[in-house]
């Protein structure tokens, strides 16, 4: 009679644990949840020890162990009970493992929020004070410029914007990883893709020697691997010297992008850092924008997508940054 009745008391309809413990401070019975809180099968632990204090009081949080030592944080309240002539003690154990989970992501999303706020304001004070400074010498009532002069002045004020532009991009694209964003994978014939982004280069596409099949194509979201690209790009423009090649070839399920230039390539000691967030290598070229981001989204894109980033030395000098990504039949 006493068993049935703790039984009640245990099997509440709650996804709760729900444990009935006697006045010795034994196990009588306990729901599944309690049972799978434990990792143990209910048969053991009826006639076990509960382990902790009998006292009723607010819920208190503590740490179980489970088997093999894997902790679970857990809110336990405490009641105590007299059904007929027998007095129990009810422990209620509710798992917030998945909740603190939850809230440690979501203050790591907002401390990168923080940082990437931080990053744009000092990545972004140097080229709009440019601006400022040449719209205001425009501007100026009296001021003595050539022809030649204004237009580059103007020719300044168009690549300080375009500065901004892959900057602030940049940022929303990281934005868009920290948030977990999903990925939508099309189908993407490699070769005319890879002349859109080129187009996109305008007078520098010129310097640039594509080496890619006509039939093939790849799995991907096409604005991420479009993101992929620019930056893998930009990157060679950037930090290395033309010509540069970018030559696509596809194996056993796979399509392999090379993006390589012929610069001074990259320091051995940095390339271990190459694709971290906000990664830059220690002697960055002066009027050379870039918040280290670049990489770290290629990367963080690639791994999206199924595949992955990384970079090789080019063997005649200079380097190249590679993708691996599904092939895809056209």
């Amino acid at each position: 009679m006493a068993s049935a009745t703790a039984s009640a008391a245990a099997s509440a309809a709650d996804p709760d644990g729900i444990i009935a413990i006697d006045d010795r401070g034994l196990i009588l019975c306990c729901n599944t949840a309690a049972a799978e809180l434990f990792d143990r099968p209910a048969q053991q632990l009826i006639g076990q020890p509960f382990g902790f204090p009998l006292v009723p009081e607010p819920p208190t949080r503590i740490e179980l162990l489970r088997t093999g030592g894997t902790p679970v944080a857990v809110d336990m309240l405490l009641t105590a009970t007299t059904p007929g002539d027998m007095r129990l003690h009810i422990a209620t154990l509710r798992d917030i493992t998945r909740r603190r989970r939850a809230e440690e992501g979501l203050r790591a999303a907002l401390e990168h929020q923080q940082v990437i706020v931080g990053v744009a304001a000092h990545e972004l004070h140097g080229p709009l004070f440019k601006l400022r400074t040449m719209v205001n010498t425009l501007r100026t009532p009296g001021s003595v410029l050539s022809g030649k002069q204004r237009d580059e002045a103007i020719d300044r004020i168009g690549d300080t914007t375009v500065v901004l532009e892959s900057l602030l991009r940049k940022l929303l694209l990281a934005t868009r990883i920290d948030v977990g964003a999903a990925s939508f994978a099309q189908i993407v014939p490699l070769h005319a893709f890879l002349l859109e982004r080129l187009r996109e280069l305008g007078e520098k596409a010129e310097r640039v020697h594509l080496d890619c099949p006509e039939r093939l194509a790849v799995l991907a979201d096409p604005g991420e691997l479009a993101a992929m690209v620019d930056d893998y790009l930009d990157n060679a423009f950037a930090h290395g010297l033309p010509p540069v090649e970018v030559c696509a070839t596809g194996q056993n399920g796979w399509i392999e992008l090379r993006v390589c230039d012929r610069g001074p390539g990259v320091p051995e000691t940095f390339v271990p850092h190459l694709f971290q967030r906000f990664s830059r290598p220690p002697h960055h070229p002066p009027g050379v924008g870039g918040a280290g981001l670049g990489l770290w989204i290629v990367a963080a894109f690639a791994e999206a997508n199924g595949g992955r980033a990384w970079h090789e030395p080019n063997p005649g000098g200079g380097s190249c940054f590679c993708l691996r990504l599904t092939r895809a039949a056209i």
